[in-house]
């Protein structure tokens, strides 16, 4: 029998359990207050932003030598899933600048880190990702945006498609096809700025959820940028594109686990409170009997979502089943836990005077957004451990 040494638990830290009652106290005194507005007015979440940049919360996991906060992937894990229990929406901020600015951090060059990295950092400009079009979402590989060589130049054109933060965010990772004979490896990654020539935007997209996350197309019309913005060699954007998605897969597994938790805690007091037949209705065992359920499903997913985290962090070779693992189990239980939580509170759930119809709005989009639940079990079928 292998040894406790043997046995790989990645626990939190002292340090993660300060950073945790850190943004917890945060999110319920400064995002939490406006997280129906927001929802109600499909309006950024300005004061999220506001009081993640001033905590230094906003990019947690930009390197120290760039100005950074330099965390690991657990305690970024842990301020998307605090955020997200009071606000999905606002949660986005962590995660989609983790998502959009990893490519910076995995191949870019080192001019490119610092010019992009530090801004990121100091809450200049927040990152966003460019991959899926109108007609390559889950075929990511067929995207049809172009780059060609110009001289010392990249000229893009093209559309992209369901941009979370776009118009919003100062910078974006483009993927462009600049080798159509390729396929994924005549793929190139590029960093565009909001300011460049050419670059507007669509309205935004009128969304079940998410709805202070503004969610639009992208247009790139003959944007012509600087060769040095592209993101590692020519030819290696799609895996540099993939690569990524192992590691921010796992935000969105913390984003549904806060989801979950939100909806969990507040069902919890409402049953304790709400009486029938003259008894409080968490006196009863079918709702004993579902709160076990959720309790044990949100558990069960935090901890493989903190496993792989600790896998991210280290690089482990089988991360991309893990990530795509917790991403698809995370989301499928914030899926239940919601649903249930709305039949808890019964016709009030239904309601949106209460919050849990817009957690269970909010929880659908993480089964689908960075790869549907179905292609994460492609991914993980092809990557068995």
């Amino acid at each position: 029998m292998a040894g406790s040494a043997d046995f790989d638990l990645y626990r939190p830290s002292e340090e993660h359990d300060m950073l945790r009652d850190a943004i917890r106290s945060l999110a319920e005194a400064k995002i939490a207050p406006f997280a129906a507005a927001v929802d109600e007015e499909a309006r950024f979440p300005q004061e999220a932003l506001d009081a993640l940049v001033s905590a230094d919360l906003h990019a947690v996991h930009v390197p120290e030598e760039y100005g950074g906060a330099g965390a690991d992937a657990l305690a970024t894990v842990i301020v998307i899933e605090e955020v997200a229990r009071v606000c999905a929406s606002s949660s986005l901020i962590p995660a989609v600048n983790k998502l959009g600015s990893l490519p910076v951090i995995l191949s870019g060059s080192e001019d490119l880190k610092k010019k992009y990295l530090g801004p990121l950092a100091n809450g200049d400009g927040m990152f966003s990702y460019c991959l899926s079009e109108p007609d390559a979402g889950s075929d990511a590989a067929g995207m049809k945006t172009k780059a060609v060589r110009d001289g010392d130049f990249w000229v893009l054109n093209g559309v992209k498609r369901w941009i979370t933060n776009a118009g919003v965010s100062e910078y974006y990772t483009v993927m462009a096809v600049t080798d159509p004979e390729k396929r994924s490896k005549g793929i190139s990654a590029f960093v565009v700025e909001k300011s460049d020539e050419g670059v507007s935007f669509g309205a935004p997209e009128k969304k079940l959820g998410i709805k202070g996350s503004p969610t639009r197309e992208v247009y790139l019309d003959n944007v012509r940028i600087p060769a040095d913005r592209m993101i590692g060699a020519e030819g290696t954007g799609f895996a540099t594109a993939m690569k990524t998605l192992d590691h921010t897969r796992i935000t969105i597994a913390a984003q549904a686990l806060g989801i979950a938790q939100g909806a969990l805690d507040y069902a919890k007091g409402y049953v304790q409170e709400r009486k029938q037949f003259g008894k409080p209705i968490a006196d009863f065992q079918g709702i004993q009997f579902m709160l076990a359920d959720m309790a044990m499903k949100l558990e069960a997913a935090r901890q493989l979502t903190y496993s792989a985290a600790a896998k991210s962090e280290r690089g482990d070779g089988d991360l991309t089943f893990f990530g795509a693992a917790a991403k698809c189990f995370a989301s499928d239980v914030a899926m239940e836990v919601t649903t249930d939580a709305v039949q808890l509170l019964g016709g009030y759930g239904y309601t949106r005077d209460y919050p849990v119809e817009r957690m269970m709005r909010d929880a659908k989009i993480t089964q689908i957004y960075e790869g549907t639940n179905q292609v994460q079990r492609i991914v993980m079928a092809r990557n068995l451990p």
